[in-house]
């Protein structure tokens, strides 16, 4: 075998272990919603939260919200978190900056810790007082290498004169905006640069390690969101529904090979079914390889996806039920996806590896008075493999939205959870923690 657990062996150690309690909550912590970064103002064109707080805009500052990809930081529990388009759509998100931020988080546990976050550096992973330029990447096409119009073309936003000046900072260093592209998942690859999955197109995009685009949008043939530049032009007819795109976005682990998971079906393709498309890093190509993530029942959608290795994923999948609209119930799971010896144009073996909505907490980490934690927000859209039986998992708040626990703003959650057995073989764990991951000894 070329894996030290293969589906069959994982499934009966599974509920060997027993499924509904195996999976253990052993460290969380939680962001507030009302988190903020330095910045032009924002908001300007975000709706109203229904619950009469955190209301826009947000004068001279930035929200750290939206939490849609994750990589490891440079340091133990220090961890790189990108932002989403800002506030949810394309024409409320023209002065939301594309950003990734560094935060360290202080685990509560079994032994203490305070379950708070703090801002760090991004290289080195050094406490900041709070979130400044030094804690973060920003998305900018100060080359102009993309081929779309963006709002830092503009002297009001969207090119109307009605609306509002484009602040002259993103002018200036022409920086990239949630109107511009829609990201939703981030990758390093071998050579140190980062590939962002975006929804609008759906696009891949390219930046350095300083997050300057280094080359045009990369168009998945055949795919058109409403937004592609192509739909815009009258050159092509949407076939995915808008907010559809790349939602996962995977790196194998010799950084070679990118694979992206749309959030939605392609019209004409099987129902329940999305696209996961292998692309050539150096080439720069999609490959022509191309696989389906089939959907439970009770799924409508996938949060993220990040690799094991170069044929098995870990996947998010979820429907938009939270506490506060419980009917149907909130779906939330973690599934482990298996593409050894399955052909091109297959559909992925699949198997759960952890319910959300079930975890066991016996120590009560969060504080609700249970022994059974529930994370019911509508979108969770972060997944990090730590070691071979540690996961990190992390909501997306959608801020200045909410009403995933309460009629209000959701804050930001982080869960750490064990596994009851291996993902990944022993040596390969050594490789993995030798690269900055950490066994759970909590």
């Amino acid at each position: 075998m070329r894996h030290s657990l293969v589906l069959p062996v994982l499934l009966a150690s599974l509920f060997t272990a027993g499924a509904a309690q195996a999976q253990v909550l052993t460290g969380f912590a939680r962001m507030p919603a009302a988190t903020f970064s330095d910045g032009p103002t924002s908001g300007q064109f975000a709706a109203a939260n229904p619950y009469g707080t955190n209301l826009p805009p947000f004068v001279n500052r930035q929200p750290v919200q939206g939490f849609s990809g994750v990589l490891q930081g440079p340091k133990k529990n220090v961890f790189h978190f990108l932002v989403d388009n800002g506030f949810g759509a394309q024409n409320n998100s023209a002065d939301a900056l594309l950003r990734s931020y560094t935060l360290a988080i202080d685990w509560r546990t079994r032994k203490g810790g305070t379950g708070l976050v703090r801002p760090t550096d991004w290289q080195h992973g050094h406490d900041r007082g709070s979130f400044d330029a030094s804690t973060r990447l920003e998305l900018n096409d100060a080359h102009r290498k993309l081929t779309i119009p963006i709002q830092a073309d503009y002297l009001n936003h969207y090119n109307n004169g009605a609306n509002p000046t484009v602040a002259p900072v993103i002018r200036a260093r022409r920086l990239l905006t949630g109107a511009d592209f829609d990201i939703e998942s981030i990758r390093r690859d071998h050579r140190g640069n980062y590939w962002f999955g975006d929804e609008f197109g759906p696009y891949l995009v390219k930046t350095d390690s300083r997050g300057t685009v280094l080359r045009p949008e990369i168009s998945l043939p055949g795919v058109y969101a409403p937004a592609h530049k192509d739909v815009v032009a009258g050159r092509a007819t949407a076939n995915l529904p808008a907010s559809g795109g790349f939602e996962g976005l995977a790196i194998n682990r010799s950084g070679t090979k990118l694979y992206t998971l749309l959030e939605r079906t392609v019209t004409g393709d099987p129902a329940g079914t999305l696209r996961i498309d292998e692309f050539d890093v150096d080439r720069e190509v999609y490959t022509g390889r191309r696989f389906y993530y089939p959907l439970d029942t009770a799924g409508t959608a996938i949060g993220d996806m990040v690799a094991i290795d170069d044929r098995r994923f870990i996947v998010l999948e979820r429907n938009g039920n939270t506490a506060t609209s419980p009917n149907p119930a909130p779906f939330k799971k973690v599934y482990l996806i298996d593409l050894e010896d399955v052909a091109d144009g297959g559909v992925a073996r699949k198997l759960e590896l952890v319910d959300l909505m079930k975890l066991a907490d016996p120590h009560d980490l969060n504080g609700d008075g249970s022994t059974v934690f529930t994370f019911p927000y509508t979108t969770i859209e972060n997944v990090l493999v730590l070691d071979a039986r540690t996961l990190l998992v992390v909501n997306d708040n959608n801020f200045p939205y909410g009403g995933g626990r309460e009629m209000a703003s959701d804050n930001t959650e982080f869960l750490r959870i064990r596994l009851p057995v291996s993902l990944v073989a022993e040596e390969d764990d050594d490789h993995r923690r030798g690269r900055g991951h950490d066994r759970d000894d909590d």
